[in-house]
């Protein structure tokens, strides 16, 4: 029998969030929702789930003693992963020890680099990946470029939102990408990945479900990364039932390896009615937020009312939805989404507004979402909402 007790009291239920960025601030109010106690940690103060938990935590989650020492002194029935730079060898050991970890510390681990999510769906799992090669060195690095050939993409193997990452196109290319790759990775310069060039005609994440009503898919999500970063994603993505039969029996096949309940985001490329493997994240996907505005329960809900052990007996889809990222420039703590009257003037349209403290270089500081009768016009919808922000940039 599921039962969460009072808030706050020996009965109730506490969640101990690793990550608290805009996808950790919309798990954490979905958490309670439920009457879940929520702790928020990160490496920086004033974190966006920060904002909205019951209490928090600073400190760097790579460090295995301090993670080890606020885990054990929270004593959390919930532990959440929300980011890849954790320590997940600690999540491992505390895991053995009893300890509750959302999808699985295994997922955590394997999943918190490129090298181990990527081995275990070519070597293990015998899924299509592109071609790729890891690289701890620039010797090793020029070597795996030559394996796998021009053009490449150049990723740390543990960064998001496109940090660290880029494309090489000629051989010229070669020496910076290896040094954005070092500047770019969470946990600080090291391993890095060069994948072969895949062609596809799209791309999309297909949001899977784990729960104990068995496994659930989120109609497909299309999307459009600018540097690596998500910056638009609309649902549903058309596909043949081919593309989809395939798509979700690698889903499937990848979220079963991984184990535990709670939401995956599994990153697929489409050509024709093949699929290849690219990654998956044990967690909701940024661009997932789409389904804040198409789906009766968002994957922030779905995410939690998993983890949780509660049924997902089915998710409603409202219909054609996209949704823009407002990612901001600068250098600053101080920043004002202006003209808002107009941003939101039109019916179905809504934004998030995420408040992170500062700007160093480029940020992901909201979301523009909208909803129509057609794919086309719920994106087109998002574009004049977007060309009627202004975000102003101030001075520290």
């Amino acid at each position: 029998m599921a039962k969460i007790g009072s808030v706050m009291t020996p009965v109730g239920r506490k969640a101990l969030l690793l990550g608290s960025g805009e996808l950790g601030k919309e798990v954490a109010l979905e958490l309670q929702r439920y009457g879940v106690e929520v702790v928020a940690c990160d490496k920086y103060a004033n974190a966006p789930a920060m904002q909205v938990a019951h209490r928090s935590h600073v400190f760097n989650m790579l460090d295995e003693a301090e993670l080890r020492r606020i885990i054990e002194l929270e004593k959390p029935d919930h532990i959440i992963p929300e980011v890849e730079a954790i320590a997940t060898s600690v999540l491992k050991e505390l895991e053995a020890d009893g300890f509750n970890v959302t999808p699985t510390a295994t997922a955590a681990w394997l999943t918190m680099n490129r090298e181990g999510i990527r081995r275990l769906a070519d070597e293990e799992l015998g899924i299509r990946t592109s071609d790729y090669r890891f690289a701890s060195d620039y010797d090793e690095f020029k070597t795996a470029v030559e394996a796998v050939g021009i053009p490449c993409v150049v990723k740390p193997i543990m960064s998001s939102s496109g940090h660290g990452q880029c494309t090489v196109k000629n051989p010229e290319e070669i020496d910076h990408a290896w040094q954005t790759a070092q500047e770019g990775g969470r946990a600080g310069a090291g391993r890095v990945i060069v994948e072969g060039f895949v062609d596809f005609d799209y791309e999309i994440t297909l949001l899977t479900v784990r729960s104990c009503s068995g496994t659930t898919f989120c109609e497909p999500v299309g999307h459009i990364q600018i540097d690596g970063d998500y910056r638009y994603s609309w649902q549903p993505q058309p596909m043949s039932a081919t593309a989809i039969e395939k798509a979700r029996d690698i889903a499937r096949k990848v979220t079963d390896a991984l184990g535990g309940y709670g939401i995956f985001g599994v990153e697929l490329f489409i050509k024709g009615d093949d699929v290849i493997f690219s990654e998956v994240s044990p967690r909701p996907h940024d661009t997932g937020m789409v389904t804040m505005i198409s789906q009766d329960l968002s994957e922030f809900a779905l995410h939690a009312r998993a983890l949780l052990g509660l049924p997902v007996p089915e998710i409603r889809f409202f219909g054609p939805s996209a949704s823009r990222a407002v990612v901001v420039e600068g250098d600053t703590d101080k920043i004002e989404m202006d003209s808002l009257e107009r941003v939101l003037e039109e019916p179905g349209t809504q934004m998030r507004i995420f408040g992170k403290p500062e700007i160093k270089g480029h940020r992901r500081m909201g979301v523009i979402l909208a909803t129509a009768d057609t794919l086309e016009e719920a994106r087109a919808k998002t574009d004049r909402a977007y060309d009627k922000l202004k975000v102003n940039v101030l001075p520290r």
